[in-house]
C-alpha cells in the first residue's frame, strides 16, 4: 500500500518519529498501548494504513491526556515539525478530528503538557508556539523550514 494519499499524508514518515519518540518497553515498563500519547497515535497511523481516512472521529477525545510519561524533547519537536509539513493549511476548512491534528496533539500533550490551539495554519500555529514555548518553538521553526 502507498504511504501517501491525497491530503499527502506520509505515514511511514510518522510511524518513524513515532518509533523514535517511543520508549520502548526496556526504559517505560510495560506497554500501556492506546493509554500512553505516543500509543495513542501510533493507534491512529496503524488504522490508518488499514483504512486511509483523513478523519479520526472523536480522536481529540481519545488522547490520554493524563499520560504524564517523559519523552525525548528533541524527537518530539522534531516529530511536531514534520506533522505541521503534512499538513496542507486548510485553514477554514481545518477539523480537530484531522488525523494530523489528532497526532500533533499527541506530540504536544507530551511536550507541552496539553493540547493546544490549532487554525488550520502551520505559520500561525508557529508564531503560536514562539509566543507561548519559544524554546521549542524556535528548534521546531528550524526543522520545519529545513524540510523540503
Amino acid at each position: 500500500m502507498d504511504d501517501g494519499h491525497k491530503k499527502g499524508l506520509n505515514a511511514a514518515l510518522i510511524e518513524n518519529d513515532l518509533e523514535n519518540c517511543c520508549r520502548g518497553e526496556a526504559l517505560c515498563g510495560q506497554c500501556r498501548g492506546a493509554a500512553c500519547n505516543i500509543g495513542f497515535a501510533k493507534h491512529c497511523i496503524s488504522d490508518f494504513k488499514r483504512e486511509p481516512k483523513k478523519e479520526i472521529p472523536g480522536g481529540p477525545g481519545g488522547i490520554p491526556t493524563t499520560d504524564f510519561r517523559v519523552f525525548d524533547e528533541v524527537e518530539l519537536e522534531t516529530a511536531i515539525a514534520h506533522i505541521l509539513k503534512e499538513c496542507k493549511d486548510c485553514k477554514e476548512d481545518h477539523t480537530e478530528d484531522c488525523i494530523i491534528n489528532v497526532i500533533r496533539n499527541c506530540y504536544e500533550v507530551s511536550l507541552l503538557g496539553d493540547a493546544h490551539p490549532y487554525e488550520g495554519s502551520a505559520l500561525q500555529y508557529l508564531m503560536y508556539l514562539k509566543d507561548n514555548f519559544p524554546d521549542q518553538a524556535a528548534y521546531i521553526a528550524d526543522i520545519y523550514a529545513g524540510l523540503s
